[in-house]
């Protein structure tokens, strides 16, 4: 009888240990633990929700939309500070691949938040990506996130063969790092949406067990160059970047200073981002980064170079 209790409270123990150590994202199926009956969470699912995350982030309007489905649903509700540093200690940086860019993020992108990255063309934004494109696959203790990588291209300039270079830069198997990049040619707004549904359910058909599940959090890199549903870093934990293209705005200080270079969005995007980046061109392949906002990161600018490397460091 002891031994049984024991067993019991052992069993018990480990249960909490599991649900202290995965801060999310959680499947949707755990609502049923919440009492949603199992029906409902299949018609959430099937309406694209696939984590819980995704339903507390919906508005009210639209989960009752769903056929079926009622107001009861998880609310939102408050943690401790605590709790929230807890979750902070296990975010993941996915070095750029330049130690100085590197430094002034605090070690590179960061998982489970929002990274804007803006500049004129040929400013360095889209080799960017594709570095991040492979360093998101390198081992942890190389500034990786042993993952995948999903990118949504908007503008029709992803090279499969820039992979395949960074790929040798750092030691890593060609073949094998193309297939850990799921690719999208998004060719207006509404079949962007419908890509990201589609990448939601990617993210979680993709690891159908409670441990697998867990690790999703900091693995997988996503490029997108609109934010309607960029909230995916919440739902996920994923490090979501997107890129943005900039246009002269001229007011009346323009006479004497020239026209100020404005990313395209306004508020919209500056509220939607939890840190942006500015990119210009230097000398030759050099770029400079500026980190024009963050709730974490100083304002401070760092060199790097473009290469047919992707993102190295500047070569003096």
């Amino acid at each position: 009888m002891a031994a049984a209790a024991q067993r019991h409270q052992k069993l018990a123990e480990d249960q909490d240990e599991a649900e202290d150590m995965q801060h999310g994202p959680f499947p949707i199926e755990h609502l049923q633990t919440s009492g949603i009956a199992a029906i409902d969470v299949k018609k959430l699912k099937d309406a694209g929700l696939c984590t819980v995350e995704s339903v507390v982030y919906s508005p009210r309007k639209d989960l009752l939309q769903i056929k079926g489905i009622t107001s009861k649903l998880v609310p939102l509700g408050f943690t401790s500070a605590s709790q929230l540093h807890a979750q902070r200690l296990e975010i993941i940086q996915i070095t750029s691949g330049a130690r100085e860019l590197d430094k002034i993020l605090e070690g590179g992108i960061e998982t489970g938040s929002i990274t804007e990255i803006y500049g004129e063309f040929r400013s360095g934004k889209t080799q960017l990506c594709h570095t991040l494109c492979v360093t998101c696959q390198l081992p942890l203790d190389q500034g990786g996130g042993e993952g995948k990588a999903l990118y949504i291209d908007a503008e029709g300039t992803f090279r499969p063969q820039r992979l395949l270079q960074i790929a040798e830069r750092f030691g890593l198997n060609g073949a094998d790092v193309l297939e850990n990049v799921a690719y999208a040619r998004a060719y207006n707004t509404d079949h962007q949406s419908r890509l990201l549904l589609e990448a939601a359910s990617m993210m979680v058909c993709s690891y159908d067990s409670r441990q697998c599940y867990s690790s999703l959090q900091n693995r997988f890199f996503w490029k997108r160059r609109i934010v309607s549903e960029a909230n995916a870093s919440g739902k996920f934990g994923v490090a979501v970047v997107i890129t943005n293209q900039v246009v002269a705005q001229v007011d009346g200080s323009a006479v004497f200073a020239g026209p100020q270079i404005k990313p395209i969005g306004g508020n919209i995007m500056a509220h939607a981002s939890t840190t942006r980046l500015a990119l210009r061109k230097g000398r030759g392949e050099e770029r400079i980064c500026k980190v024009i906002s963050s709730p974490c990161l100083a304002e401070a600018e760092a060199r790097f170079q473009i290469s047919s490397e992707g993102v190295t460091d500047v070569k003096d």
